[in-house]
């Protein structure tokens, strides 16, 4: 992977990720050489430094499509609001809970793209999905035609955001394929997490199911075929996203983009400072997403956090992507997570590794090519589906 910072694999993740989303490599450079230095004393040091570095050339970027937008440049205006969103949402995504600048931030990156939408006309609209006393925000991207087309529910990990799923260009190359896509924050995570105080459990299946009630009843109005629904989940939703499909037998394919057996291990790892961490001020911001107290509490609500006994109940198509040189979840839950899924009838583990790339966490160093890899997969099983 590209270390830009080269003794801070956090904030140099996040710069691949902000180069293979759109980035132009000269804004992110001018954003990234204020702080090098400070990358030097660890990943929680500095952070809202960082975001002060980001938001400058976000700014400047800002500035420059109102004046696009002010002489009726649309396109132009369009595509600039669409980076000043990018980087203003990867620079959020490292800060502290407790950062007070922290709902504005996100709240920005968030009107900021909705204008690139805007703007440039593209297939995507906000969307409100009931779940228990309270809703899930989400987008839907539409695929072209009139359908009905078949849809992915597509599903954050544990720090990311709908909107890194509309940046990381897969909707869109699942569009191409003639499939819609709903990208939604599920509880301890996005918008649901920061503006609504919704936090994660380990049933996903309960999420699943409003999602798949909500897709049912708003079918034709979608230009959605309700009997062809699937589910992708990186990261943490590598776990997620088969948890769902284990126990809610109306989803009829799933894909691990980065697999995430048994979650509740790998916390016990970190405990002993063995891998790396996703984000900065990393036990804060896991006690937020499970609105726990202490590591005890903490602890105690994410001990069902794996697959063992779970993989086995998945009866639809299963992808498991993993890189062989994640530096988070070590490759030998991918193959904990396949070896375990015996009743999928159609389940492939694919690993990526030098020298085709994708070898970091979700394939994140070679993003583009491993998303279109799964678009395929998506699509070809989806054609197969009797």
């Amino acid at each position: 992977m590209f270390m830009y910072f080269p003794t801070n694999y956090v904030w140099s993740m996040s710069v691949v990720a902000t180069l293979n989303n759109g980035g132009y490599i000269d804004e992110i450079d001018r954003a990234c050489k204020p702080v090098l230095e400070a990358s030097q004393n660890g990943d929680d040091a500095g952070t809202a430094q960082l975001y002060a570095s980001w938001a400058a050339v976000a700014d400047r970027l800002i500035a420059k499509a109102q004046d696009d937008e002010a002489r009726g440049r649309r396109i132009g205006a369009g595509e600039t609001y669409y980076r000043a969103s990018l980087y203003t949402s990867q620079a959020e995504r490292l800060q502290s809970p407790a950062w007070e600048g922290r709902n504005a931030a996100y709240q920005k990156s968030i009107d900021l793209l909705l204008k690139h939408v805007e703007l440039l006309g593209k297939p995507l609209t906000t969307v409100e999905i009931p779940y228990e006393d309270a809703s899930l925000p989400a987008y839907f991207y539409r695929a072209p035609g009139d359908g009905p087309h078949p849809v992915v529910i597509q599903w954050n990990g544990l720090d990311s955001t709908k909107e890194m799923m509309y940046y990381s260009q897969f909707p869109q190359m699942l569009a191409e394929r003639g499939i819609s896509t709903l990208m939604v924050d599920t509880p301890g995570s996005g918008e649901a997490l920061r503006l609504r105080g919704l936090q994660a459990r380990h049933d996903t299946e309960v999420w699943a199911g409003a999602i798949i009630d909500w897709i049912e009843a708003n079918a034709d109005d979608l230009g959605a075929d309700a009997d062809r629904i699937g589910i992708v989940g990186w990261s943490l939703g590598g776990y997620y996203a088969p948890r769902a499909l284990a126990f809610e037998k109306r989803l009829k394919l799933g894909v691990a983009w980065g697999a995430n057996h048994n979650w509740a291990e790998v916390q016990e790892a970190r405990r002993n400072r063995e891998g790396e961490n996703p984000v900065p001020h990393y036990w804060d911001h896991v006690f937020w997403v499970w609105g726990a107290s202490d590591m005890d509490d903490f602890i105690a609500k994410t001990k069902d956090m794996h697959l063992n006994g779970v993989a086995e109940q998945i009866t639809a198509p299963l992808l498991i992507t993993h890189g062989v040189g994640d530096r988070q979840i070590n490759v030998k839950y991918a193959h904990q997570t396949y070896e375990q899924a015996v009743n999928s009838p159609k389940r492939e583990l694919r690993l990526f590794d030098d020298p085709e790339g994708g070898t970091e966490h979700i394939s994140i160093d070679n993003m583009p090519y491993v998303a279109g890899i799964i678009a395929d997969w998506v699509a070809e099983t989806f054609a197969d589906l009797p």
